[in-house]
C-alpha cells in the first residue's frame, strides 16, 4: 500500500482521524484504505464492520475537531505529518509490514533519506560501553550512515552524541515534543539542530510502557540492521533485536565482559547469529549489499488484499468467520496458516481478521501473527 505523493488537506487530517480511532492499528489501516479507497470512506465503514465483528458499544472514531488540534500542534512545533509514500517518509521503514501510515517529523528530513544504522544498548551503561557506543556512532556517521536510536539514558544518548556531527535521528515513544528523559533537553535540540526527531504517537503524549516496544520497531524498521552494544537478558535492546530480525535487518552485538550481566543479551546474540562486532568495518562488510540495493517490501497483509476489492457476500463471510474463529486461540498464529487451513481466499480471511479486530477481539503480533483477545 502506497499513498500518494501529494494528499489535500482534507485526506491527510481524515487519514489522521482514521489512525487515531479505536482499535485501528497500522494493518488494518492500509487494509481499509486498499478496499474503500480514501480514508473518508474508510471511516464510515468502521462502525457497521466492528459491529459485525461481534462489537456490541459504538466504535470511538477521532473527531474532526480532535485531529484538527493535532494538525495545528504540529504546524506550531515547525514539525510534518508526512503519510506513508510521502517524499519524506524513511524508506527502509516504509518497507515493514506495520509501518506508521503516518509520521510526525522535526528537524531536518533530509537525514531521514539517507541509510540508516540503529544503535542501541542498556541505560545504565558502563564507562567503556558508553565510549565505544560514541566513538562507534562517530564512525558509521563518518562512513555516510545515519545512526538510529531511541534518546534514552546510556547507550542511546552515547550513540546520538557520537553521530551528531553527521546527522542523527532520534526516535520517540510518545509525541514529537515530550523529551523524555527530562536531562536530555540539551541533547534533544542538539539533534534538532543536526538531525531529526520522529514519533508515531499524538503531539503532546507522555511516554507509557506500553509504546516503548511499538517505539523499537521503528528504530528497527527505519535501519539497515541493529547493534547492540551492552544489554541484560530481558531488556528493551533484545527487543529490537528481535524486531530487526522479524523485519529482515542485519543484527550485530558488541561481546563483553561474561562477568558483567549488562553483556549477557548481547554475547547471547552472538551465540544465537549476530554479527560479532568489534569496530566500523564489521558493520560496513555486512551492509555493503544492503547499501547498494533498496530494500523490499513485505509480501505480507498489505499485499494480499487487492485494491479496491468488492466485498464478498454476508453469508460467505459469515460462515468464514466461524471457520477462522474456531481456528484462532490466545497463542499467536500465522495469518497465512489460518487462510491455508481454513481454504478460504485471502481478501475474505482478512477481512474477517479486519473485521474482528476492530471489534476489539483480535491482537496482530510482529511477523504476520494474530490472537484472540485474552
Amino acid at each position: 500500500m502506497t499513498a500518494p505523493h501529494l494528499l489535500s488537506a482534507a485526506e491527510r487530517r481524515d487519514r489522521l482521524r482514521l489512525i487515531r480511532s479505536e482499535n485501528v492499528g497500522p494493518v488494518a489501516f492500509y487494509q481499509l484504505l486498499r478496499r474503500f479507497g480514501s480514508a473518508t470512506d474508510a471511516l464510515a465503514a468502521l462502525p457497521e464492520l466492528s459491529r459485525r465483528g461481534g462489537r456490541s458499544q459504538p466504535l470511538k472514531l477521532c473527531p474532526n475537531a480532535e485531529a484538527d488540534a493535532e494538525l495545528a500542534t504540529v504546524e506550531r512545533l515547525g514539525a510534518r505529518l508526512v503519510a506513508h509514500g510521502e517524499a519524506e517518509y524513511p524508506p527502509a521503514l516504509a518497507a515493514i509490514e506495520d509501518a506508521p501510515p503516518l509520521l510526525t517529523i522535526r528537524g531536518h528530513g533530509q537525514v531521514l533519506r539517507q541509510p540508516m544504522i540503529a544503535v542501541v544498548g542498556a541505560r545504565n551503561a558502563s564507562a567503556n560501553g558508553i565510549r565505544f557506543a560514541r566513538e562507534l556512532a562517530a564512525g558509521l556517521g563518518r562512513a555516510g550512515l545515519v545512526v538510529v536510536s531511541g534518546l534514552a539514558r546510556g547507550i542511546d544518548t552515547a550513540a546520538h552524541q557520537g553521530a551528531l556531527a553527521s546527522g542523527t535521528v532520534a526516535v520517540m515513544a510518545g509525541g514529537v515534543d515530550v523529551i523524555y528523559p527530562p536531562e536530555n533537553e540539551r541533547l534533544y535540540a542538539d539533534i534538532l539542530a543536526q538531525g531529526a526527531v520522529i514519533s508515531e504517537m499524538p503531539v503532546g503524549l507522555v511516554p507509557r510502557a506500553q509504546n516503548f516496544p511499538r517505539r523499537n520497531r521503528l528504530i528497527s524498521g527505519a535501519a539497515l540492521g541493529v547493534i547492540v552494544v551492552e544489554a541484560a537478558i530481558r531488556s528493551g535492546s533484545l527487543i529490537t533485536a528481535r524486531f530487526a530480525l522479524e523485519q529482515g535487518r542485519e543484527v550485530f552485538a558488541v561481546p563483553g565482559s561474561p562477568l558483567d550481566p549488562r553483556a549477557r543479551g548481547s554475547n547471547d546474540l552472538i551465540r544465537q547469529g549476530a554479527t560479532l562486532t568489534e569496530g566500523v568495518e564489521d558493520v560496513l562488510k555486512v551492509l555493503e549489499n544492503h547499501l547498494q540495493q533498496p530494500l523490499e517490501g513485505p509480501s505480507g497483509l498489505r499485499d494480499e488484499v487487492p485494491r479496491s476489492s468488492p466485498a464478498s457476500p454476508p453469508l460467505a463471510i459469515d460462515s468464514a468467520r466461524e471457520a477462522v474463529m474456531e481456528k484462532l486461540g490466545p497463542s499467536p498464529t500465522p495469518v497465512d496458516e489460518i487462510i491455508r487451513q481454513c481454504q478460504l481466499s485471502p481478501p475474505v480471511a482478512l477481512t474477517v481478521l479486519l473485521e474482528l479486530e476492530l471489534a476489539g477481539r483480535l491482537t496482530r503480533h510482529p511477523g504476520g501473527l494474530v490472537s484472540l483477545q485474552a
